[in-house]
């Protein structure tokens, strides 16, 4: 469809007809008593509009224009004030995406430990581009700057889980079990694989259970820290805890730290009153 999902010079979301057609009343009702345990977090409405994008793109895959509506309403603000944040942040997607979000890193590491050859392996097999989608609704192929876990490079992510240590011919299999619905397990993390739209759940602020499951940090990520232990390297620590590391003669205190900072503050908003005094004259 012609400019479905595009941003307009405004902000706005061009969004097909159907995705503004409200929620069902269930939907609607589940939306609503979720939307005020989200806005309870916050003591100003507006600051909530993050995981309310989550929560809406959990229920329909995306960030809908009925999902828009619903944002604006609940928290006072503007259709178009939801949209410039919905399409300034790539998780939020401005079309319907797919069960499984797959984010190969091509970034400087992963690239030349492989993830370009990656990429290109599993655009040809999957026969996507970044940000399509298989027609049987199972995957959507990103291009990642960075998955943040360059000692396990190549990673991919599904659904931002770690898949470390790929190769071509291992994330082709990792994508043939998503899409034939078969068992799959990160290398890291819970012993499962969560849906987009779970986990879009999770990023709104509700937990799954799974976030104590399975191994966190792998034996790459602890290297550092198994030398140092090692050879009971340790960082130097000031003399107490209100003390900031200098010479003796030049030891501060994070008191007086926060004192000068106060002062500083109190002075430059006498001066910002004295500006709007006399601009007012």
């Amino acid at each position: 469809m012609e400019h479905y999902g595009e941003q307009t010079a405004s902000g706005f979301l061009h969004v097909a007809p159907e995705s503004k057609e409200p929620y069902a009343p269930d939907v609607l009702a589940k939306l609503a008593e979720d939307a005020a345990a989200i806005v309870a977090r916050y003591p100003v409405k507006r600051s909530a509009l993050l995981p309310m994008l989550h929560l809406v793109q959990s229920v329909d895959g995306y960030i809908a224009g009925r999902g828009v509506t619903f944002c604006a309403d609940a928290l006072g603000l503007s259709e178009a004030e939801v949209s410039g944040v919905a399409t300034f942040y790539t998780q939020y997607k401005r079309h319907p995406n797919g069960d499984y979000t797959v984010g190969v890193c091509t970034n400087t590491l992963c690239a030349i430990m492989g993830g370009d050859q990656i990429w290109d392996t599993v655009s040809e097999h999957l026969d996507l581009g970044h940000d399509e989608t298989t027609t049987d609704g199972k995957i959507t192929l990103e291009r990642v700057e960075c998955n943040a876990a360059c000692d396990f490079a190549p990673v991919v992510m599904v659904n931002w889980e770690f898949y470390d240590n790929q190769t071509p011919e291992s994330t082709v299999a990792l994508v043939d079990d998503l899409r034939s619905g078969a068992p799959v397990k990160p290398t890291r993390g819970p012993n499962r694989q969560c849906t987009f739209k779970e986990m879009s759940r999770v990023l709104a602020g509700f937990p799954d259970g799974l976030a104590d499951e399975g191994v966190g940090a792998g034996p790459a990520s602890l290297i550092g820290l198994e030398v140092a232990h090692e050879h009971d390297w340790r960082a130097p620590r000031p003399q107490s805890a209100g003390e900031l590391m200098a010479p003796e003669h030049e030891t501060v205190t994070l008191k007086d730290e926060r004192t000068i900072k106060t002062e500083v503050a109190a002075e430059s908003l006498a001066q910002a009153r004295v500006a709007d005094t006399k601009a007012g004259e």
